[in-house]
């Protein structure tokens, strides 16, 4: 069974020619600078997910399962199904493990600061979490 080998946040996050490049990635912390009164601005971020793919599974299409969810264990921000394949490049020694690198990005409203996670799941069982928190900082609406 694929598993997941790593999940992290990034400003940015992209797959080129089977490279994953991540900008900004690792934090585990979204300041929000918020007007008085104001609605939550929309947030840029990145996902970045690396499948480990076994030997016997190459050339199979596996299910990849992306979603974040609040502190409380309820999804609904993100919602993302992808299928992963990995070929066998010529020359691959037997019985090595592949890996599948899967990059996206997007814009996104939290509704209110707190904790949430960035949940990823391949098939029926391997799952992973990466927790995070959103931190509103209020700031004084300018006068005129």
């Amino acid at each position: 069974m694929p598993r997941i080998e790593m999940l992290t946040l990034a400003n940015h996050a992209e797959v080129q020619n089977g490279l994953m490049y991540l900008s900004g990635a690792e934090w585990d912390t979204l300041t929000r600078d918020i007007p008085n009164g104001a609605q939550p601005p929309p947030q840029h971020l990145g996902i970045g997910v690396s499948v480990v793919v076994g030997w016997t599974e190459t050339n199979e299409r596996h299910m990849l399962h992306l979603w974040i969810e609040d502190e409380d264990g309820r999804p609904g921000l993100l919602d993302v199904n992808a299928e992963i394949e990995v070929g066998r490049p010529v020359g691959k020694v037997h019985g090595t493990d592949s890996r599948a690198p899967f990059a996206i990005n997007g814009i996104l409203t939290f509704p209110k600061a707190g904790h949430y996670a960035i949940c990823a799941q391949v098939g029926d069982e391997a799952r992973l979490k990466y927790p995070f928190r959103v931190v509103d900082r209020p700031i004084p609406n300018q006068p005129g």
